[in-house]
């Protein structure tokens, strides 16, 4: 079963430009099925969903496996308990903390989050490996957003 909607291209441009005209980061529209998820980035960033399901360009047919799909990945997905800088080590200098293949234990160091000139360590919320790390070095984050997948 296919969902079909409309959107108006000039009024996502109006809120493109907006937000890289404001200190706004992320703006998230819903209207019915639709959701529009717009993210400034240095680049603004557009993410189309309906129903909850990732679209490509072009809506596409709805199913449950990459639903399932998703749900998974968002299982295991840690994300970051605060705004802040990530810094994958402690230092330059340094190693990073975890890297893609680490077997890490609940409490142990994933990363520091720099806020408000405090470095907070971010430790691991579960045991696992870690699969993917999201965030760049050095790169801001918000509350929520993704830094590791830890399966």
């Amino acid at each position: 079963m296919s969902t079909s909607f409309t959107i108006d291209l000039n009024q996502v441009r109006e809120l493109i430009d907006l937000l890289k005209e404001s200190e706004i980061n992320e703006l998230e529209l819903s209207q019915g099925e639709l959701s529009l998820r717009l993210r400034n980035q240095g680049e603004v960033q557009v993410a189309q969903t309906v129903a909850a399901a990732p679209v490509a360009a072009a809506p596409a047919a709805s199913t449950s496996a990459p639903a399932s799909a998703a749900l998974e990945a968002a299982k295991d997905t840690f994300n970051s308990p605060m705004v802040g800088t990530f810094y994958e080590a402690s230092s330059p200098e340094s190693d990073p903390f975890v890297s893609v293949g680490t077997k890490v234990k609940k409490g142990q160091t994933l990363c520091i989050i720099e806020a408000m000139k405090v470095m907070n360590q971010i430790e691991a919320d579960r045991d696992g490996i870690v699969k993917d790390i999201v965030a760049s070095n050095g790169q801001p984050v918000e509350f929520g957003e993704p830094l590791f997948v830890i399966g």
